[in-house]
Order: structure tokens, then C-alpha cells, then sequence
């Protein structure tokens, strides 16, 4: 490089790249939270439903009873849209990592892009769906939040878009003479 040169340095896919890798992480502990909703003795995550019985003496703790939530149709498909963006999301990791390690940069983003779009809109449809379903089916007589595993969820779907848009920044195209 000599002296009238310049070197512009444009961060844009290693950022994209970590919000990947973040939206990756958030996803797998969004998946095994045993909090999705909370509620006064009573617990739901995607993989199972848990309330606690009453106690028999204020002194004795009511023992918890715990049963599958993969037997209602929505439950289930919720949890296979959340797989499948987790997929996306890996894949489209994966391709990033290795397309970024290899110099073939501008030759994968498209497809790292359209992955992480797809992604977004399977947990989108899923984390949409959820309360949804939740509230129409489920008749609590107390008060009920979404707790942090639901919002690690969307979280999750924040970073996937963010890196997806980054992916689709086209840096390659600005002429030196401008800088």
C-alpha cells in the first residue's frame, strides 16, 4: 500500500457474523428455558407444563407435578418452528464463518441473508402464535406473565434480523476515489 492509498476497514460482516452468533446462543437458551410463562404454582415451559399442588400445612411444601406439553397440536408447533429457525440460524452461522475464513466473502452472503430471513419469520410465526394459543386455551385464575424465556425468544429474532441486514449491505460496490 503506498502513501495515497487509503484503506477504508467496513466492520459490517464480523458484526453481522456476532449478531448471528448471539441470535445462535439466545435461540438454544430460549429453547431449554424451563420459563416461558409463570404464573402463582404454575409454570410453562416448551417442553413441559408444572403446577404445584396445595400444601397441607403451611410449614410442608406442596410438591410439583409435571407433565409433557408436546400432546396440544400448538405446543408442538411452535416448538418445530423454533427448531427450524434455530436451523436456519446454524446454517447460516456456519456458512458466514466459513465463507469469512476463506476469503469467499461476497459470494455466500446472499444465502447467509436469505437463511437468516427465514429464520426471522419462522420464530416470528412461532413467537406470535404462542401467547395466541396460550390465552385461548388456558384459563388461569391468577395472574400470568411471559417471563424471560419467551423474550429470550425475541431477542433471539432481533439479532437474526440485524445480522441479515447487515449480510445484505453491499460494501464492495463504493469506489476508492470517494474516500
Amino acid at each position: 500500500m503506498s502513501v495515497n492509498e487509503v484503506f477504508v476497514f467496513r466492520p459490517f460482516k464480523l458484526i453481522a457474523l456476532l449478531c448471528v452468533f448471539l441470535a445462535l446462543c439466545l435461540d438454544v437458551v430460549a429453547l431449554l428455558s424451563p420459563a416461558w410463562v409463570t404464573a402463582e404454582h404454575f409454570s410453562l415451559s416448551l417442553w413441559e407444563s408444572c403446577s404445584q399442588s396445595e400444601a397441607r400445612t403451611p410449614a410442608e411444601e406442596a410438591p410439583w407435578s409435571c407433565f409433557s406439553t408436546l400432546t396440544s397440536d400448538w405446543q408442538i408447533a411452535t416448538l418445530v418452528l423454533l427448531v427450524a429457525g434455530a436451523v436456519a440460524t446454524l446454517l447460516a452461522f456456519l456458512v458466514a464463518l466459513i465463507s469469512l475464513c476463506r476469503g469467499t466473502q461476497r459470494h455466500h452472503y446472499r444465502t447467509v441473508a436469505v437463511l437468516l430471513f427465514t429464520a426471522v419469520v419462522l420464530q416470528s410465526c412461532a413467537l406470535v402464535l404462542y401467547p395466541i394459543k396460550f390465552i385461548d386455551g388456558t384459563v388461569l385464575q391468577t395472574y400470568h406473565e411471559f417471563n424471560w424465556g419467551y423474550g429470550l425468544g425475541w431477542g433471539a429474532t432481533i439479532f437474526m434480523l440485524g445480522g441479515g441486514i447487515l449480510f445484505c449491505l453491499r460494501t464492495d460496490v463504493y469506489e476508492d476515489a470517494m474516500y
